[in-house]
């Protein structure tokens, strides 16, 4: 009778993990993980992403559990990160947040806004979390 049991726990863990990745990444925004490979640093791994944002969108006020580094491939957009003044971003530029740092991101354009996306994380914590 134990099963029912395992069953119950692995939805709610299912449900949890699926909650926080809708969280983390809201409408108008597609995240899609290209690759990931551990790196020198214990405890911690490359994820490649490629991300869109709609025109209009706003990705949301987030963090990662490590440093990312993205580069715009197309549109442009705006970077806003606590604490610095508003950033505008475009085709052929980059920009590195530090680990933790509160930050949102807007297509100010009327195309897709398209970016490689180079997160070095923590493993097994979520590529993004919804700021408080």
């Amino acid at each position: 009778m134990r099963q029912p049991v395992y069953a119950s726990a692995f939805v709610a863990a299912f449900l949890f993990a699926v909650s926080g990745a809708v969280l983390a990444q809201g409408a108008g925004i597609k995240r899609t993980v290209v690759t990931k490979s551990d790196v020198a640093a214990p405890g911690h791994e490359a994820v490649v992403a490629r991300v869109e944002l709609e025109p209009g969108a706003v990705a949301g006020r987030h963090t990662h559990p490590g440093d990312e580094i993205s580069y715009v491939l197309e549109g442009e957009g705006e970077l806003l990160i606590d604490g610095e003044d508003p950033r505008r971003v475009k085709a052929g530029e980059a920009f590195v947040i530090p680990a933790g740092k509160v930050h949102d991101a807007r297509n100010v354009g009327g195309t897709v806004m398209k970016l490689v996306g180079v997160y070095v994380v923590e493993k097994g914590k979520p590529l993004a979390a919804a700021a408080k």
